[in-house]
């Protein structure tokens, strides 16, 4: 079959790959580690930096906007540094270079476990002739599908660092995404987003690509369709293949 929609670009964390949770245990690591430094240098009561946090403040975003946005949350002020700041650096990006030592470990030691459904829904759309593209906030992307062996099924990829290099915004704007459908040579109208982060999709809303689908990782359904994906599954097996996504297109298409 020829679908509606030439192009569909992904996700990488919680969409492709599993290493969301991996994210998610490195950032905890970070930060409570250096909120048990404050409250001994500071006299600050510890709290844990908790799911809800990273979901709230971190997730989808920028590395360093995430750092960031958690510190502003809890009422901390620090300075902005560099991407070469330590990671000794008492500074946002200090704290993020600690996050990402700690993301590489993590992968190093456990590798990267992809979805079987992204996997089989991926060759899918590959064999077909749909233009496949990954959009990432992530510096660890072309690390991660290396280690899958899926880097060689895009014809785009717009991560951390091609962001850095391009001086494009993160998520929730939708830079990253339209970009990566310019790279390909498509139209965003005619385009999917494969999101499960709530600034992703409010991502594909703003690009106003023809259909933001969500994936609820976080059983979040209401929320990923609050705030801009057109349809929400929990796993892309729900989806039905290449020719169920056809139909969720052509339904919100022109939405």
């Amino acid at each position: 079959m020829i679908p509606a929609f030439e192009a569909v670009v992904f996700d990488l964390d919680g969409v492709i790959t599993k290493t969301a949770v991996t994210h998610a245990v490195a950032w905890k690591k970070m930060f409570d580690e250096y909120l048990k430094k404050r409250e001994g240098e500071h006299n600050e009561p510890f709290s844990e930096f908790t799911q809800a946090d990273y979901l709230a403040f971190v997730d989808g975003k920028p590395r360093y906007n995430g750092v960031a946005s958690f510190l502003e949350s809890r009422g901390i002020s620090l300075p902005r540094g560099t991407p070469e700041d330590s990671t000794e650096s008492e500074t946002v990006c200090g704290l993020g270079n600690r996050k990402n030592e700690a993301f590489n470990e993590v992968l190093k030691r456990d590798g990267a476990e992809v979805y079987p459904s992204s996997k089989k829904l991926l060759s899918e759309l590959k064999e077909a002739g749909v233009k496949l593209g990954v959009a990432s906030s992530s510096k660890n992307c072309k690390a991660v599908l290396e280690a899958v062996n899926l880097l060689h099924l895009f014809g785009a990829r717009v991560d951390g660092v091609v962001s850095a290099e391009l001086g494009l915004k993160g998520k929730p704007e939708p830079d990253i995404f339209t970009k990566a459908c310019e790279i390909l040579g498509a139209d965003p109208a005619r385009s999917i987003v494969v999101e499960d982060a709530v600034s992703g999709v409010q991502a594909g809303a703003k690009g106003k690509f023809g259909l933001t689908l969500g994936i609820a990782r976080e059983d979040n359904p209401e929320e990923l369709l609050k705030n801009g994906a057109d349809f929400v599954v929990s796993d892309l097996e729900e989806v039905n293949g290449m020719k169920g996504l056809d139909q969720l297109f052509l339904k919100f298409r022109g939405k």
